[in-house]
């Protein structure tokens, strides 16, 4: 039974995270990727330093292109490979469960899902979302990521998948002002993810795969939003996740999480399909054009999510 775990982490700027994740993931792993896209903070040499490989790429224009050229290009040996963020880390329950389960799992299990915890603030928001529950560990040349601009995932192309019972964690590091910068730069990849599946704006190919039953469910929901109307979906949303979800017994810190990522977030994605809808109407060209002059994403065919 061969066990042994390589661990791929995608980087830039991440001199905040990268020791924290690189020290965790060495608990379950024989080797650690760390796959740079150039950073001009000190993410190489920590990384480096604790015994990652690193290698540079230039970034494509979303995760699931960068993460799919590591699974071509790197020099994976192991049976088993775990996706983390840099801002991610394992937690001691997990790494237990990782290396006691593992080498015990039948050959017809390709993927493992774990539960995700989310630290906002210093505080452990778990009314609202907990758990989100993600396949990130999976037998090499058995899956990929899937082509999406927002909210991918691991998708298997044979086999089954388990769930472990124990979390990771995601806990950035920054302040309230870079979390809400990161967050507008990504209400334009998710307005494009929403007009996509409401237009069909870039054809992209189709990996026949499998996500975990949560995922799948998700995207079912996602498509049911995006035919609600434009910004009551957002209120309604964060009602269902502050009010009915129980997010309002989580304090200070869990209105904040609720309010900026589950209405404020989303009713600035809800901004952007709004501004473009009403310069370029649903005419996917002209959507296009548009996002190319002013957001400079080049969604053609061959500059779209296959760009590697």
């Amino acid at each position: 039974m061969n066990s042994e775990v390589s661990v791929v982490i995608l980087t830039y700027n991440e001199s905040k995270h990268i020791k924290r994740c690189l020290e965790r993931a060495f608990s379950v792993a024989s080797q650690v990727y760390v796959v740079d896209s150039f950073s001009t903070d000190d993410t190489v040499k920590i990384a480096e330093a604790m015994g990652g490989e690193v290698y540079q790429h230039r970034w494509p224009g979303n995760q699931a292109a960068q993460f799919n050229w590591a699974l071509e290009h790197l020099p994976i040996r192991t049976e088993w490979i775990l996706r983390l963020d840099a801002d991610e880390y394992l937690t001691d329950e997990l790494q237990d469960e990782i290396t006691t389960k593992l080498p015990y799992l039948s050959d017809d299990i390709t993927g493992v899902s774990f539960k995700r915890r989310h630290i906002f603030m210093g505080k452990w928001v778990k009314r609202g979302t907990y758990p989100v529950t993600l396949l990130r560990l999976f037998r090499r040349g058995k899956a990929v990521c899937e082509q999406r601009w927002m909210d991918e995932h691991i998708q298997l192309l044979e086999g089954n998948l388990v769930n472990f019972e124990h979390d990771f964690v995601d806990h950035n590091l920054h302040n309230i002002a870079w979390w809400t910068s990161k967050h507008n730069n990504y209400a334009t990849r998710e307005a494009i993810e929403i007009l996509d599946i409401e237009l069909d704006l870039i054809g992209r190919a189709q990996v026949s795969g499998s996500l975990n039953s949560q995922a799948t469910a998700k995207r079912s929901r996602k498509e049911q939003y995006s035919k609600q109307p434009l910004f009551w979906r957002s209120f309604a949303y964060f009602i269902y996740r502050y009010f009915l979800k129980g997010g309002f017994l989580e304090g200070k810190e869990g209105f904040l999480w609720h309010f900026l990522q589950g209405w404020w977030y989303r009713t600035l994605v809800d901004s952007r399909i709004y501004e473009i809808k009403k310069s370029c109407g649903n005419d996917p060209k002209l959507i296009i054009d548009y996002i190319d002059k002013h957001y400079q994403i080049n969604l053609t065919p061959e500059k779209s999510l296959v760009e590697a």
